[in-house]
């Protein structure tokens, strides 16, 4: 009876967090819109900071960009000192801002140039102004014979991150894995109140670990081919049934790849959804077309933002 009551609690209290205060909207277009594909966001604690994938039009090629911001001026975008050369995805900055984990096909011998499964890496720093490391594959138990992509790091450095490594009982699951006495443990897959016989992927974690947002690809509640989920953390191990953030949030396209700024209460993700023209009136001059197809939401890979309150 009380884990009921504390559920309904939690419920109450915490979903107050994707209340939105304005509508979405495009984040940054004068410096996404370059690009064909832009998927993925981590932004400094400080917000000064962004590291973002851009990727080609069919997804052969993918890098990690970063732009800093000067005197309330980004700066032009520029590849990641430790990416360019294979296909690197999804960077997760640490609260301080000095490591960054990001998941990469690249070999785990310098030597070799033969790609590899996806793993999870990291680079680190001295301080802000310092160059980043090399990069350094995690290693086991979370990196395995399968892929692991998107790791999402809690405040007391426990992993979450995405896997088609057994037990996945989907194509992707959401697995987690303990910090304890300076190494991790090996990753449990999240309960079925988070992960299903489908995909799930792309998880946030809070940094206190009290919630998790993440991607489910065609449920049977679903709005597109993708949507955003949220659930609540109850205890170790006991999660809410999750629930999609809505038609407010979710398009009927897909929407993935979310990261919440929890200092200014804003919600970034990853969208295809498209807002040009199909009502059947045509065009009546490719200028027309033009200014359609370069819309921000023209159906490629952009950022998007809400504010919650």
């Amino acid at each position: 009876m009380k884990l009921i009551i504390l559920t309904v609690l939690l419920i109450l209290i915490s979903s107050s967090v994707f209340t939105q205060e304005k509508s979405v909207e495009p984040f940054l277009p004068q410096i996404f819109s370059q690009f064909p594909n832009v998927r993925d966001i981590a932004i400094s604690s400080e917000g000064d900071e962004i590291y973002f994938s851009v990727q080609s039009y069919t997804d052969e090629a993918s890098l990690i960009v970063t732009a800093k911001k000067e005197n309330n001026v980004w700066t032009i975008p520029e590849i990641a000192s430790f990416s360019g050369k294979f296909f690197d995805i999804e960077p997760f900055l640490s609260s301080d801002g000095l490591t960054l984990f990001f998941a990469s096909n690249r070999p785990l011998l310098k030597t070799d140039n033969r790609v590899n499964d996806f793993d999870i890496w990291y680079v680190k720093r001295e301080n802000k102004n310092s160059e980043w490391s090399a990069p350094i594959n995690i290693g086991p138990p979370i990196n395995s014979k399968n892929n692991e992509f998107y790791p999402s790091i809690a405040d007391n450095k426990n992993l979450y991150f995405t896997s088609d490594a057994p037990p996945s009982e989907g194509k992707d699951n959401i697995f987690f894995s303990r910090w304890d006495n300076g190494k991790y443990l090996p990753p449990v897959s999240l309960s079925d109140s988070i992960n299903s016989t489908g995909y799930e992927f792309n998880a946030f974690i809070a940094p206190d670990e009290s919630y998790i947002v993440f991607s489910g690809y065609q449920r049977e509640d679903g709005l597109g081919s993708g949507d955003l989920y949220i659930s609540y953390k109850i205890s170790d191990g006991v999660w809410t049934k999750a629930k999609n953030l809505g038609e407010e949030i979710n398009s009927d396209k897909m929407d993935y790849c979310p990261y919440i700024d929890t200092k200014t209460k804003t919600l970034y993700f990853t969208s295809k959804r498209s807002a040009v023209n199909n009502s059947g009136k045509g065009f009546n001059t490719l200028k027309d077309f033009l200014i359609e197809m370069k819309k921000y939401e023209n159906g490629l890979s952009r950022i998007y933002k809400t504010t919650l309150k």
